[in-house]
């Protein structure tokens, strides 16, 4: 079996974001995956009575985006989170558009590991969360001969 290598090594400064609007069933899908039942997320009532003022969804719908542009855009397909260490800042509801960004902070050369600086931002300008990451890309693309 010959390994073909196509990984390329993120540079320190490349970014890539993704959009998404969260919606009411973001929060049945989390809370039927997690288990997550907490009322700020689903009722209305007791969200009113919070500090909050309205129905917010779980911080796993909110950092998702980050799965998201990791797996997808940078560094890419075969990419995991070895670690992460993420502020929640600010509330996401529904309707409302997020956006997650990477930005590259560090990428070594001898192996797939890159850190990065994350951000999830409300489409008001609002960051909701921000931290870091690291990450470890597998390389996916092999070539099998016999």
């Amino acid at each position: 079996m010959t390994n073909t290598s196509t990984r390329r090594t993120p540079t320190v400064g490349q970014t890539a974001e993704l959009s998404r609007t969260v919606g009411d069933n973001d929060i049945a899908l989390f809370t039927e995956i997690s288990g997550d039942r907490n009322p700020l997320h689903y009722d209305q009532a007791a969200a009113e009575a919070s500090r909050f003022g309205e129905i917010v969804v779980q911080g796993g719908i909110t950092s998702a985006i980050l799965n998201a542009v990791v797996a997808e855009e940078l560094p890419g397909p075969g990419t995991v989170f070895l670690n992460v260490n993420w502020a929640f800042k600010a509330p996401v509801r529904p309707g409302d558009i997020i956006t997650g960004r990477v930005e590259v902070t560090a990428a070594r050369e001898d192996k797939p590991i890159t850190e990065l600086k994350t951000t999830v931002t409300r489409d008001d300008g609002t960051v909701v969360l921000d931290g870091t990451a690291v990450c470890y890309t597998m390389d996916l693309a092999s070539e099998v001969t016999q």
